[in-house]
Protein backbone atom coordinates (compact mmCIF):
# COMPACT_ATOMS: atom_id res chain seq x y z
CA UNK A 1 0.00 0.00 0.00
CA UNK A 2 1.63 3.30 -1.10
CA UNK A 3 0.52 5.31 1.95
CA UNK A 4 3.15 7.22 3.93
CA UNK A 5 3.36 8.50 7.47
CA UNK A 6 4.75 12.03 7.47
CA UNK A 7 5.98 13.34 10.82
CA UNK A 8 6.61 17.04 11.30
CA UNK A 9 8.72 18.21 14.27
CA UNK A 10 8.52 21.98 14.71
CA UNK A 11 8.23 24.71 17.36
CA UNK A 12 4.68 25.28 18.68
CA UNK A 13 2.37 27.46 16.62
CA UNK A 14 2.25 25.52 13.34
CA UNK A 15 -0.55 23.07 14.18
CA UNK A 16 -3.40 24.91 12.42
CA UNK A 17 -1.34 25.56 9.29
CA UNK A 18 -0.19 21.93 9.11
CA UNK A 19 -3.75 20.67 9.61
CA UNK A 20 -5.00 22.95 6.83
CA UNK A 21 -2.37 21.64 4.43
CA UNK A 22 -3.22 18.05 5.34
CA UNK A 23 -6.91 18.72 4.72
CA UNK A 24 -6.21 20.45 1.39
CA UNK A 25 -4.37 17.38 0.11
CA UNK A 26 -6.96 14.92 1.44
CA UNK A 27 -4.80 13.26 4.10
CA UNK A 28 -6.46 10.32 5.81
CA UNK A 29 -5.45 11.43 9.30
CA UNK A 30 -3.66 14.35 10.93
CA UNK A 31 -3.05 14.83 14.65
CA UNK A 32 -0.69 17.01 16.69
CA UNK A 33 0.75 16.92 20.18
CA UNK A 34 3.30 19.09 22.02
CA UNK A 35 5.98 17.86 24.41
CA UNK A 36 9.34 19.09 25.78
CA UNK A 37 12.29 18.42 23.48
CA UNK A 38 14.16 16.69 26.29
CA UNK A 39 14.27 16.10 29.97
CA UNK A 40 16.45 19.12 30.78
CA UNK A 41 14.83 22.08 32.55
CA UNK A 42 14.03 24.92 30.21
CA UNK A 43 14.16 22.79 27.08
CA UNK A 44 12.27 24.12 24.07
CA UNK A 45 8.89 22.44 23.48
CA UNK A 46 8.47 20.53 20.24
CA UNK A 47 5.21 20.19 18.36
CA UNK A 48 4.83 16.83 16.60
CA UNK A 49 2.30 16.43 13.79
CA UNK A 50 1.62 13.06 12.18
CA UNK A 51 -0.05 12.85 8.80
CA UNK A 52 -1.19 9.73 6.94
CA UNK A 53 -0.87 10.89 3.34
CA UNK A 54 -2.52 9.48 0.24
CA UNK A 55 -0.16 8.42 -2.56
CA UNK A 56 -1.41 10.84 -5.21
CA UNK A 57 -0.77 13.95 -3.08
CA UNK A 58 2.33 13.09 -1.06
CA UNK A 59 4.88 15.18 -2.95
CA UNK A 60 2.66 18.26 -3.07
CA UNK A 61 1.85 17.91 0.63
CA UNK A 62 5.54 17.66 1.57
CA UNK A 63 6.40 20.67 -0.61
CA UNK A 64 3.67 22.77 1.00
CA UNK A 65 4.80 21.78 4.49
CA UNK A 66 8.35 22.91 3.73
CA UNK A 67 7.09 26.22 2.45
CA UNK A 68 4.85 26.74 5.50
CA UNK A 69 7.60 25.97 8.01
CA UNK A 70 9.96 28.39 6.27
CA UNK A 71 13.59 29.09 7.08
CA UNK A 72 13.22 30.42 10.60
CA UNK A 73 13.27 28.18 13.65
CA UNK A 74 14.60 24.62 13.23
CA UNK A 75 12.16 21.94 12.09
CA UNK A 76 12.34 18.45 10.63
CA UNK A 77 10.13 16.26 8.44
CA UNK A 78 10.48 12.48 8.38
CA UNK A 79 8.85 10.23 5.78
CA UNK A 80 8.06 6.57 6.39
CA UNK A 81 6.25 4.07 4.12
CA UNK A 82 3.20 2.35 5.58
CA UNK A 83 3.10 -1.38 4.87
CA UNK A 84 -0.44 -1.95 6.15
CA UNK A 85 -3.23 -0.34 8.16
CA UNK A 86 -6.06 -1.72 10.29
CA UNK A 87 -8.84 -1.45 9.28
CA UNK A 88 -7.79 -1.86 5.66
CA UNK A 89 -8.20 1.23 3.52
CA UNK A 90 -10.73 1.04 0.71
CA UNK A 91 -9.04 2.50 -2.36
CA UNK A 92 -10.86 3.76 -5.45
CA UNK A 93 -10.39 1.64 -8.58
CA UNK A 94 -8.31 4.30 -10.36
CA UNK A 95 -6.05 4.65 -7.31
CA UNK A 96 -5.35 0.91 -7.28
CA UNK A 97 -4.04 1.16 -10.81
CA UNK A 98 -1.64 3.98 -9.87
CA UNK A 99 1.95 2.67 -9.49
CA UNK A 100 3.78 3.45 -6.29
CA UNK A 101 5.69 6.68 -6.68
CA UNK A 102 8.70 7.55 -4.56
CA UNK A 103 8.89 11.10 -3.21
CA UNK A 104 11.71 13.37 -4.29
CA UNK A 105 13.20 13.37 -0.79
CA UNK A 106 13.26 9.56 -0.61
CA UNK A 107 14.81 9.41 -4.07
CA UNK A 108 17.51 11.88 -3.12
CA UNK A 109 18.43 9.94 0.03
CA UNK A 110 18.69 6.63 -1.87
CA UNK A 111 20.63 8.09 -4.80
CA UNK A 112 22.97 10.06 -2.55
CA UNK A 113 23.98 6.82 -0.79
CA UNK A 114 24.76 5.18 -4.13
CA UNK A 115 27.12 7.99 -5.16
CA UNK A 116 29.47 7.75 -2.19
CA UNK A 117 33.03 6.61 -2.84
CA UNK A 118 33.99 4.64 0.26
CA UNK A 119 36.00 1.51 0.97
CA UNK A 120 32.98 -0.75 0.36
CA UNK A 121 32.33 0.79 -3.06
CA UNK A 122 35.96 0.41 -4.13
CA UNK A 123 36.20 -3.14 -2.80
CA UNK A 124 33.06 -4.20 -4.65
CA UNK A 125 34.32 -2.63 -7.88
CA UNK A 126 37.67 -4.43 -7.57
CA UNK A 127 36.08 -7.79 -6.75
CA UNK A 128 33.43 -7.53 -9.46
CA UNK A 129 36.07 -6.60 -12.04
CA UNK A 130 38.25 -9.55 -11.08
CA UNK A 131 35.36 -12.00 -11.36
CA UNK A 132 34.11 -10.52 -14.64
CA UNK A 133 37.64 -10.33 -16.08
CA UNK A 134 38.23 -14.03 -15.41
CA UNK A 135 34.92 -14.75 -17.11
CA UNK A 136 35.93 -12.65 -20.13
CA UNK A 137 39.39 -14.25 -20.31
CA UNK A 138 37.96 -17.78 -20.17
CA UNK A 139 34.84 -17.03 -22.25
CA UNK A 140 32.74 -18.06 -19.23
CA UNK A 141 29.40 -16.23 -19.36
CA UNK A 142 28.43 -17.37 -15.87
CA UNK A 143 31.43 -15.64 -14.32
CA UNK A 144 30.76 -12.44 -16.27
CA UNK A 145 27.20 -12.39 -14.93
CA UNK A 146 28.48 -13.08 -11.39
CA UNK A 147 30.78 -10.06 -11.65
CA UNK A 148 27.90 -7.86 -12.77
CA UNK A 149 25.82 -8.97 -9.79
CA UNK A 150 28.51 -7.53 -7.50
CA UNK A 151 29.29 -4.31 -9.36
CA UNK A 152 27.89 -1.14 -7.64
CA UNK A 153 27.77 0.92 -10.85
CA UNK A 154 24.09 1.86 -10.84
CA UNK A 155 24.38 4.51 -8.10
CA UNK A 156 26.93 6.92 -9.64
CA UNK A 157 25.23 6.98 -13.04
CA UNK A 158 21.76 7.52 -11.62
CA UNK A 159 23.20 10.27 -9.39
CA UNK A 160 24.53 12.10 -12.43
CA UNK A 161 21.14 11.93 -14.19
CA UNK A 162 19.14 12.83 -11.07
CA UNK A 163 21.42 15.72 -10.16
CA UNK A 164 21.14 17.14 -13.68
CA UNK A 165 17.33 16.89 -13.51
CA UNK A 166 17.21 18.80 -10.21
CA UNK A 167 19.99 21.23 -11.10
CA UNK A 168 22.01 19.90 -8.15
CA UNK A 169 25.62 20.47 -9.19
CA UNK A 170 27.01 18.94 -6.01
CA UNK A 171 25.22 15.64 -6.65
CA UNK A 172 26.30 15.66 -10.31
CA UNK A 173 29.93 16.19 -9.30
CA UNK A 174 29.74 13.39 -6.73
CA UNK A 175 28.25 11.10 -9.35
CA UNK A 176 30.97 11.98 -11.87
CA UNK A 177 33.73 11.42 -9.31
CA UNK A 178 32.25 8.10 -8.15
CA UNK A 179 31.82 6.97 -11.75
CA UNK A 180 35.36 7.99 -12.65
CA UNK A 181 36.78 6.25 -9.58
CA UNK A 182 34.83 3.06 -10.26
CA UNK A 183 35.71 2.85 -13.94
CA UNK A 184 39.37 3.78 -13.40
CA UNK A 185 39.71 1.12 -10.71
CA UNK A 186 37.97 -1.42 -12.92
CA UNK A 187 40.29 -0.69 -15.84
CA UNK A 188 43.37 -0.88 -13.59
CA UNK A 189 42.32 -4.18 -11.99
CA UNK A 190 41.60 -5.74 -15.37
CA UNK A 191 44.98 -4.58 -16.71
CA UNK A 192 46.78 -6.21 -13.77
CA UNK A 193 44.69 -9.39 -14.08
CA UNK A 194 45.46 -9.59 -17.78
CA UNK A 195 49.19 -9.44 -17.07
CA UNK A 196 49.27 -12.19 -14.45
CA UNK A 197 46.52 -14.58 -15.59
CA UNK A 198 46.49 -16.85 -18.66
CA UNK A 199 44.16 -15.36 -21.26
CA UNK A 200 42.48 -16.77 -24.36
CA UNK A 201 42.89 -13.86 -26.80
CA UNK A 202 40.29 -15.43 -29.08
CA UNK A 203 37.64 -15.40 -26.35
CA UNK A 204 34.35 -14.36 -27.94
CA UNK A 205 33.26 -12.66 -24.71
CA UNK A 206 36.41 -10.52 -24.78
CA UNK A 207 36.48 -9.67 -28.48
CA UNK A 208 32.77 -8.80 -28.60
CA UNK A 209 33.43 -5.98 -26.09
CA UNK A 210 35.75 -4.26 -28.58
CA UNK A 211 33.11 -3.96 -31.28
CA UNK A 212 30.70 -1.05 -31.47
CA UNK A 213 27.16 -1.55 -32.79
CA UNK A 214 23.64 -0.20 -32.62
CA UNK A 215 22.66 -3.02 -30.27
CA UNK A 216 24.98 -1.53 -27.64
CA UNK A 217 23.07 1.75 -27.83
CA UNK A 218 19.72 0.03 -27.34
CA UNK A 219 21.06 -2.03 -24.42
CA UNK A 220 22.48 1.02 -22.64
CA UNK A 221 19.33 3.10 -23.21
CA UNK A 222 17.19 0.31 -21.78
CA UNK A 223 19.55 -0.11 -18.82
CA UNK A 224 19.48 3.54 -17.83
CA UNK A 225 15.71 3.78 -18.19
CA UNK A 226 15.19 0.63 -16.12
CA UNK A 227 17.50 1.91 -13.40
CA UNK A 228 15.60 5.19 -13.09
CA UNK A 229 12.20 3.45 -13.17
CA UNK A 230 13.23 1.03 -10.44
CA UNK A 231 13.90 3.96 -8.12
CA UNK A 232 10.91 6.14 -8.96
CA UNK A 233 8.39 3.29 -8.70
CA UNK A 234 9.91 1.44 -5.72
CA UNK A 235 10.73 -1.67 -7.73
CA UNK A 236 13.70 -3.85 -6.70
CA UNK A 237 16.88 -2.26 -8.07
CA UNK A 238 19.03 -5.41 -7.98
CA UNK A 239 18.22 -6.60 -11.48
CA UNK A 240 18.39 -3.10 -12.94
CA UNK A 241 21.77 -2.65 -11.29
CA UNK A 242 22.86 -5.77 -13.16
CA UNK A 243 21.57 -4.23 -16.40
CA UNK A 244 23.70 -1.13 -15.88
CA UNK A 245 26.68 -3.32 -15.01
CA UNK A 246 26.10 -5.23 -18.26
CA UNK A 247 26.62 -1.98 -20.13
CA UNK A 248 29.64 -0.73 -18.15
CA UNK A 249 31.63 -3.45 -16.40
CA UNK A 250 32.58 -5.79 -19.29
CA UNK A 251 33.73 -2.95 -21.60
CA UNK A 252 35.76 -1.40 -18.76
CA UNK A 253 37.40 -4.75 -17.96
CA UNK A 254 38.11 -5.34 -21.64
CA UNK A 255 39.62 -1.87 -21.96
CA UNK A 256 41.89 -2.59 -19.02
CA UNK A 257 43.08 -5.87 -20.47
CA UNK A 258 43.73 -4.40 -23.93
CA UNK A 259 45.68 -1.51 -22.43
CA UNK A 260 47.65 -3.88 -20.21
CA UNK A 261 48.62 -6.01 -23.18
CA UNK A 262 49.25 -2.95 -25.42
CA UNK A 263 46.61 -3.88 -27.99
CA UNK A 264 45.73 -0.27 -28.66
CA UNK A 265 43.36 -0.77 -31.60
CA UNK A 266 41.18 -3.16 -29.63
CA UNK A 267 41.49 -0.90 -26.58
CA UNK A 268 40.07 1.96 -28.66
CA UNK A 269 37.09 -0.20 -29.59
CA UNK A 270 36.42 -1.08 -25.95
CA UNK A 271 36.78 2.59 -24.94
CA UNK A 272 34.29 3.63 -27.62
CA UNK A 273 31.80 1.00 -26.43
CA UNK A 274 32.22 2.17 -22.84
CA UNK A 275 31.69 5.80 -23.89
CA UNK A 276 28.51 4.92 -25.80
CA UNK A 277 27.14 3.06 -22.82
CA UNK A 278 27.92 5.85 -20.36
CA UNK A 279 26.21 8.44 -22.54
CA UNK A 280 23.14 6.29 -23.20
CA UNK A 281 22.64 5.19 -19.60
CA UNK A 282 22.68 8.78 -18.36
CA UNK A 283 20.56 10.12 -21.22
CA UNK A 284 17.74 7.59 -20.81
CA UNK A 285 17.79 7.83 -16.99
CA UNK A 286 17.44 11.60 -17.15
CA UNK A 287 14.60 11.35 -19.66
CA UNK A 288 12.75 9.02 -17.28
CA UNK A 289 13.19 11.44 -14.37
CA UNK A 290 11.86 14.29 -16.52
CA UNK A 291 8.90 12.17 -17.70
CA UNK A 292 8.09 11.25 -14.10
CA UNK A 293 7.88 14.93 -13.17
CA UNK A 294 10.91 14.99 -10.85
CA UNK A 295 11.64 18.65 -10.11
CA UNK A 296 12.72 20.92 -7.22
CA UNK A 297 10.22 22.44 -4.79
CA UNK A 298 10.60 26.19 -5.33
CA UNK A 299 9.97 28.13 -8.54
CA UNK A 300 13.49 29.57 -8.58
CA UNK A 301 15.07 26.14 -8.18
CA UNK A 302 12.79 24.75 -10.90
CA UNK A 303 13.93 27.46 -13.27
CA UNK A 304 17.57 26.63 -12.62
CA UNK A 305 16.85 22.89 -12.92
CA UNK A 306 15.06 23.43 -16.24
CA UNK A 307 18.15 25.17 -17.60
CA UNK A 308 20.41 22.42 -16.21
CA UNK A 309 18.23 19.72 -17.79
CA UNK A 310 18.28 21.39 -21.20
CA UNK A 311 22.07 21.74 -21.12
CA UNK A 312 22.62 18.18 -19.94
CA UNK A 313 20.24 16.67 -22.51
CA UNK A 314 21.84 18.77 -25.25
CA UNK A 315 25.32 17.55 -24.30
CA UNK A 316 24.42 13.87 -23.97
CA UNK A 317 22.24 14.01 -27.09
CA UNK A 318 25.07 15.57 -29.11
CA UNK A 319 27.57 13.01 -27.84
CA UNK A 320 25.19 10.20 -28.75
CA UNK A 321 24.73 11.64 -32.24
CA UNK A 322 28.51 11.77 -32.72
CA UNK A 323 28.90 8.19 -31.52
CA UNK A 324 26.11 6.99 -33.82
CA UNK A 325 27.90 8.73 -36.70
CA UNK A 326 31.11 6.90 -35.73
CA UNK A 327 29.27 3.56 -35.77
CA UNK A 328 27.75 4.38 -39.16
CA UNK A 329 31.17 5.30 -40.51
CA UNK A 330 32.72 2.10 -39.17
CA UNK A 331 29.97 -0.02 -40.72
CA UNK A 332 30.76 1.51 -44.10
CA UNK A 333 34.47 0.70 -43.92
CA UNK A 334 35.65 -2.40 -45.88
Amino acid sequence: MPLRLIEVFAPPGHADRIAAIAQRFKALNCWTDTAPAGGAEGSTPVQTSRIVARPEHQQELIDQLQGALGKGKPWRITIMPIEATIPELEQPQEERRTPEQTTREELYAAIDRGARVDSTFLELVALSTLVAAIGLFENATTLVIAGMLIAPLLGPNIAMAFGSTLGDRELVVRGILANAAGIALSVACAAVAGRILPVDDSSLALISRTQLGYDAILLALASGAAGALSLTTQLPSTLTGVMVAVALLPPAATLGYMLGTVQLKLAAGAAALLAVNLVCVNLSAQLVFVAKGIKPRTWLDRRAAHQSTKISLAITGSLLAILVAVIYWQKGQP
